[in-house]
């Protein structure tokens, strides 16, 4: 097999490694056979091209045309002309493809469903992968260069799993690079044989490195070694980041697991699969409960709050997250004259049911569940950490029943500033017709509890809506509008409806996604199943907090305190607290005096006794952190432009002027030979130490077409090292530096882009870096072997070491 044949198909096998990592994101892995199949085809015309052979832009280009056509057969085939030619209605049909797997991307959870719009983002963006690695590993036989589309495609599946992206993806794609970088290595290092006057280990320097005295190790070996601290480093060094989550292999950073009191989360919306949940042909269930609570039809499971609305969509804002402590804090805008039930439940969820968000009576006081959960204290939401999901998990919670009459609502004071600025927010291209369509709704209203009753009782009954949940999903301004007008939907479009009328109106408002409180089954427990997935809206009320409305007709209950009050038999109600329990109603029960003190200045045991107490602030991120971060970045930055910066260094350090000496015109006309060794080196000219100056002189002016000039000059520096090497009064000649820098030019005025952007960039003596280090450490042992004593501190050091493991 030849050379180009080896590299087209590792960068084929190291492509399909890559996409691994893209197989937990989506159902099925028949895209993964599609993807193959498409790739090989692209790499067999890449083959051929270059066997015929055509220049590299049009063997690119070819490649990128029969890309084209093979997406256009696969996905858009009867848009298409004749079937297979990509006329302007099948790229109208791509692009729209591309816009919907970008929204569905954004809405679905994980595993996503294999959408046609997911099925072409997936495959076309492995295929367009596997062509740049290609171009750049075969084409341009520039190995290296390849492994940052790879890593592209395996930061992009590790972005979108959030952090729960496996360490065996990453070493395949890691692996699949090595055995690049390899398989160049085999068809490239091995040419480059022992250098002429580069060679030296021994403590002549220079010229014993020109007499041909060799001890170095294979170039083959050496790039080995390179590759697997390349490896390495990528490796370590994600982990020692403090910035990041998790490393590459799953490392632990801050904010994750317990006692780390820090992190933040940018929520993924979970209405993506609601829909699908909604018309599932079986009502598979998720999860049983048992409660003590009155009356269960009240008890609604609720997931998380979204709580931001762009314009495009309706989302969970970016929050910090806490322990979860052992006494959740008091809702925010409870007051204590408002009635209040603690009332238990135990969940238990199917270990089908795979969820991010743990599902909560709300407001919860107290959640006692095993595994890596966190606390977002906003939405009071427990967040899955490192992975943790819902699955199988079997939990117990405290939760408040908070039962506000219509005076208390009605009653309700101004809320905080801040609040209201934030959770009263639209979007400039919410569409006029829903602020004014809240105006006509609520006319006549003296308060916004009014407001709300007549907003929930227009879309629930006096609207004349229609549930339909094949009704198209939307969650934008657009959407709104249209159910506005249309006036069909399900449970989305009503909470989503209303709650950005209710923010028109200047009534803080977010949306709750979750479950209605399911079915009772013969055995007392409850039983939760996916067509009880719902979403409603929550108001706020000062006094009160954040309040349940249900606007979506023939679901879930509608709350006591939107409908009218009737009298009650008794005068008293078990379920409420008693008069002679407390001298006055507490809106939460008390936190336990056992409480750690710690929790208790976070406000984990529930309100403060001191009302002047001063919240905790953030102080900020650490000076070392910053310190760390900043020196990763450098490194970050510094690292890939390394060999760029030796050579430079190394090329002033041997043209630069000397003493005037014999011995020191020797050493410039070494110097200036080594110089144009290594520029030729770098353009592609492989050292032959074998051969003398003036055979290496004339290589060097064939292989590298240098015109006369340059070829003068190479002859001139190659006589003054014969000089050096046999003369017996050495008369080196002047004008060395000159001629170093004239041959230069001339290599790359001859040499084509790509040469000269990898002679600059990636310069192969640089390697010698790697060699001055083998000899650094190889003397120092040396040096530590010859010192007294030096075996006895040996025998110690590995005593210590078997003792310790």
């Amino acid at each position: 097999m030849s050379g180009r044949a080896r590299l087209a198909l590792c960068a084929y096998a190291a492509t399909l490694l890559a996409a691994g990592a893209l197989i937990p994101l989506v159902d099925g892995v028949g895209w993964l056979v599609q993807a193959a199949v498409l790739l090989g085809v692209q790499s067999g015309v890449g083959a051929l091209a270059r066997r015929v052979p055509l220049a590299r832009t049009l063997t690119i280009g070819v490649q990128t045309l029969v890309t084209l056509l093979l997406l256009t057969l696969v996905f858009v085939r009867d848009h298409a002309l004749f079937g297979v030619l990509p006329g302007p209605e099948a790229l109208i049909r791509l692009g729209e493809l591309l816009v919907a797997g970008g929204e569905d991307v954004g809405t679905y959870a994980i595993p996503a469903p294999m959408t046609d719009g997911i099925k072409l983002m997936v495959v076309g963006g492995v295929v367009l992968i596997g062509l740049a690695v290609d171009a750049l590993a075969v084409t341009f036989r520039s190995a290296a260069p390849a492994g940052l589309p790879l890593l592209a495609l395996y930061s992009v599946a590790a972005g979108l799993a959030d952090g729960g992206a496996s360490w065996l993806w990453f070493l395949l794609a890691a692996s699949g690079y090595l055995l690049l970088l390899l398989a160049e290595g085999r068809d490239r290092l091995s040419q480059w044989g022992r250098v002429f006057g580069g060679t030296s280990r021994a403590k002549g320097g220079l010229a014993d490195g020109l007499s041909g005295v060799s001890g170095g190790s294979s170039p083959v070996r050496t790039g080995r070694r390179i590759g697997v601290l390349a490896l390495g480093i990528a490796l370590v060094a994600p982990l020692a980041l403090p910035a990041l989550d998790s490393g590459l292999l799953g490392g632990k950073g801050p904010g994750n697991g317990r006692g780390s009191g820090g992190g933040t989360i940018s929520a993924v919306n979970p209405l993506v699969s609601l829909q699908n949940n909604l018309n599932q042909p079986d009502n598979r269930e998720v999860m049983t409960y048992r409660s003590n609570i009155e009356n269960p039809q009240n008890l609604y499971l609720r997931i998380l709050a979204l709580d931001e609305f762009n314009g495009s969509e309706w989302r969970s804002s970016t929050r910090r997250l806490t322990d979860v402590p052992d006494r959740l804090p008091q809702p925010t805008g409870l007051g204590r004259d408002v009635s209040v039930t603690e009332v238990r439940t135990n969940i238990s969820a199917s270990r089908s049911y795979q969820q991010t968000y743990l599902p909560l009576p709300y407001p919860a006081s107290e959640v006692r569940v095993g595994g890596r959960w966190r606390y977002e204290p906003e939405g009071r939401t427990l967040v899955g950490d490192d992975g943790q999901t819902t699955r199988g998990a079997q939990y117990e919670v405290g939760s408040l029943v908070v039962e506000p009459t219509a005076a208390q609502l009605a009653a309700a004071g101004s809320p905080p500033e801040e609040l209201v600025r934030e959770y009263t927010q639209v979007p400039g291209s919410l569409p006029g017709v829903v602020a004014e369509t809240a105006e006509q709704v609520t006319a006549g209203s003296s308060n916004a509890y009014e407001q709300a009753v007549k907003l929930q009782d227009w879309f629930a009954s006096d609207g004349g809506f229609t549930y339909d949940t094949t009704v198209t999903s939307g969650t934008g301004s657009s959407a709104i509008a249209r159910f506005l007008r249309d006036r069909e939907g399900f449970c989305i479009h009503f909470s989503f409806s209303m709650a950005a009328m209710a923010r028109t109106l200047g009534i803080p408002a977010r949306v709750a996604v979750g479950f209605t409180p399911g079915t009772m089954k013969a055995d007392g427990a409850i039983s939760v199943g996916l067509r009880d997935a719902h979403a409603w809206p929550e108001l706020y009320f000062e006094g009160v907090g954040w309040t349940r409305f249900e606007p979506t007709p023939s679901r879930g209950s509608t709350p006591s305190w939107t409908r009218p009050e009737v009298p009650t038999d008794s005068a008293s109600d078990v379920a409420q607290p008693s008069a002679d329990t407390s001298a006055e109603p507490s809106a939460a029960p008390s936190a336990e005096d056992s409480c750690p003190p710690q929790l208790r200045q976070e406000g984990g045991c529930g309100p403060s006794q001191e009302p002047g107490a001063a919240l905790p602030t953030d102080r900020g991120t650490p000076a070392g952190t910053v310190l760390l971060v900043v020196l990763a970045v450098v490194l970050v930055l510094v690292l890939p432009l390394s060999p760029l910066l030796w050579r430079t260094r190394a090329r002033n350090r041997r043209l630069g002027s000397g003493g005037r000496t014999p011995a020191d015109a020797a050493a410039r006309a070494l110097a200036a030979w080594r110089e144009i060794s290594d520029e030729a080196w770098d353009h592609g000219i492989a050292p032959d130490e074998s051969l003398t100056p003036r055979k290496a002189a004339a290589r060097i002016v064939r292989l590298g077409r240098l015109d006369s000039t340059a070829a003068e000059a190479v002859h001139r520096i190659a006589g003054s090292v014969e000089q050096v090497l046999y003369a017996p009064e050495p008369r080196p000649a002047a004008g060395l530096t000159e001629d170093a820098l004239t041959v230069r030019a001339g290599l790359r005025a001859s040499a084509g882009r790509g040469v000269r952007l990898r002679a600059t960039l990636l310069p192969r003596s640089s390697v010698r870096v790697v060699w001055a280090v083998t000899e650094r450490r190889t003397a120092l042992a040396e040096r530590w072997a010859g010192r007294p004593g030096a075996g006895r501190w040996t025998a110690r050091l590995r005593r210590l070491t078997r003792q310790h493991g």
